[in-house]
């Protein structure tokens, strides 16, 4: 594990990205879970994910929108 503090992790937004979808999708290897916890700042996964969340959603609602009409 790191010792910096959690404030200080300054992971890349495109290596938050690929960890949220794979943690959307359920499956990630313990090597790259281990390297994820250790780089990455918690703030940025929860507002990365709650975006994400958002996105999806909204996405189904305009599918099901264009799919009824």
């Amino acid at each position: 594990m790191s010792d910096l503090p959690i404030h200080l992790r300054k992971g890349s937004i495109v290596g938050t990205v690929k960890a949220v979808l794979w943690g959307f999708l359920g499956v990630r290897r313990q090597a790259d879970y281990q390297k994820d916890i250790a780089s990455l700042n918690p703030i940025h996964i929860i507002v990365v994910g709650v975006v994400m969340a958002l996105l999806f959603v909204g996405g189904l609602i305009a599918l099901v929108n264009w799919v009824v009409r």
